[in-house]
Order: C-alpha cells, then structure tokens, then sequence
C-alpha cells in the first residue's frame, strides 16, 4: 500500500509509492526530479466556540492555581504581619510604642501573661493571643495580657464593637486596683477620615489615662460624650467632634466589652 507521494518537478506529475520512480512515465524526468510531497499539518481555528472555551477554562484554572500557590506561599508572611499588628495594639495599649520590627520582642519582654476567662473571672482554656475576640465573647470567654511596667502589672483586655461604617476594636489596660485606666488604643474599619478615623489617634485614646471603670464599687465604664457635654456619676471623655456616631459606638463598646470582664476586674482589688 503506497504511503507517500512524489511529485515530479517537470511536468507536475503526482505518483504515489515508497520511493520516486526512477523515470517520471508523463516527461521521462529521473527519479531526482521529484520532491515528496509532505501532508500539512492540520490548523487550528482561533476563532472557534471550541477554542475559546478550552483556552478561558485552561486560564481560569491556570491563574486559579497561581492564586492558590501564591496565597499559600504568602500566608507565613501575612499571618506573621497580622500577628505583629496586634501585638503593636496590646503594646499601645500600655503606653509603648514600636516598629513592626520590634513587636515580638518587645511583646515577649512586657507581657508576662496571657489567658481567658470567664463571666465568673475564672481562668478558663485557650489561647489568649490566638482567639478571635467576637467569637470568643459569644462563647463566654475574654483575653486578658498582664504586662509588667516598671515592676508594676497593668491588665490588659480586648474590645470589639461597631461604628458608623464598620467594626471597631481594640485594648484598654488598667492598674492593679482593677479600675483605672492605664491607657487605651482603639482601631477600625471604615471610618470616616478626619472625623470618626479619630479614634485611632493617640491625643484620643489618651483621655482614657486615670479614668475609672468603678465608682464606690459599681462597674460604671467609662462614658464617650458629645464636646461640652458630662455624665453625672461616671467617669467620661470628650468624643470626635464631628464623629458622633463612631464616638457612640465606643462608648457601647467600652461597655459592652467590658461587661465581661467585670467579675476578673473585681477580684484584682
């Protein structure tokens, strides 16, 4: 069975076999005078439906496992980034203030202690540091960092709330006595930028400094209140000017928060 073709370059003669014939039976041309003829290779249509949909899902799934990969590749860093943020939170919190290279050692340093407790202020299981804070208090159970300043611990708890356009949170610490406030620091999500973004700032979170959270034994909080305006029988601070809504929900969160921690407070004195 003939499997390739010859062409004679003469005269065009086609001839099929294994090999050219050694003279073209059309012009009497030698067997030099032929090329093999070569099949062409089939093309593929571009512009077919077939080809555009095995080239977009051959690129979703190529660029979904570059994602992955590099999410995954990533995740050490980000996760270690995360960690560092807060541990610069709980450090605000009392006062210091480092650089994210510094966070871990410093933190190793100040904070002697960390654990959970209950709405009893009983020392419950858990990882302290690694909890997430909305979920844990839904559970019952609160983080709490005991830092030592100068010789002195300061007890350090974690809050979480909402403000005008999304969560709040953050860490107050107070003295031994249990009541006052050593310092604070206040994050978000989504406030308005020089308005309610405020919180964030240190000249606000340090209103906090000396207030109490008892008054004559009565878990009071602290109170956030409109610029001019003061609470009777409650320790108070000024709130955003212009920010009332994101100041309210500091306010709702400070106490709220802290609600939980009220019993541990209590057996600090």
């Amino acid at each position: 069975m003939a499997t390739k073709k010859f062409k004679c370059k003469v005269c065009g003669y086609v001839y099929e076999g294994d090999k050219a014939p050694a003279a073209c039976p059309v012009c009497g041309a030698p067997a030099s005078e032929f090329e093999e003829i070569k099949p062409e290779k089939a093309k593929l249509n571009t512009n077919s439906n077939t080809y555009t949909i095995i080239y977009s899902s051959v690129m979703v799934i190529l660029v979904a496992v570059l994602l992955a990969f590099t999410s995954q590749s990533l995740h050490s860093y980000q996760q270690k980034n995360a960690d560092n943020d807060k541990r610069q939170q709980i450090l605000r919190s009392i006062n210091v203030t480092v650089s994210p290279n510094e966070a871990e050692a410093k933190y190793t340093e100040l904070i002697k202690q960390a654990f959970l407790v209950n709405d009893n202020g009983e020392k419950v299981e858990g990882d302290a540091f690694a909890a997430d804070v909305v979920k844990s208090a839904a559970e019952h159970k609160y983080p709490v960092f005991v830092a030592n300043i100068n010789g002195q611990n300061k007890y350090v708890m974690a809050l979480h709330g909402t403000g005008l356009w999304g969560p709040l949170w953050g860490y107050i610490s107070v003295e031994k006595d249990g009541s006052t406030i050593f310092g604070a620091d206040f994050s978000h999500q989504g406030e308005t930028p020089g308005l309610g973004a405020e919180i964030a700032k240190p000249e606000f979170s340090k209103e906090f400094i000396g207030k109490k959270l008892f008054v004559e034994g009565n878990f009071k909080s602290v109170a956030v209140v409109k610029h001019g305006k003061s609470v009777e029988g409650q320790d108070y601070v000024d709130g955003i000017s212009g920010g009332t809504l994101t100041s309210n929900g500091v306010n709702r969160m400070l106490f709220d928060s802290l609600s939980g921690y009220v019993k541990y407070l209590t057996s600090l004195k």
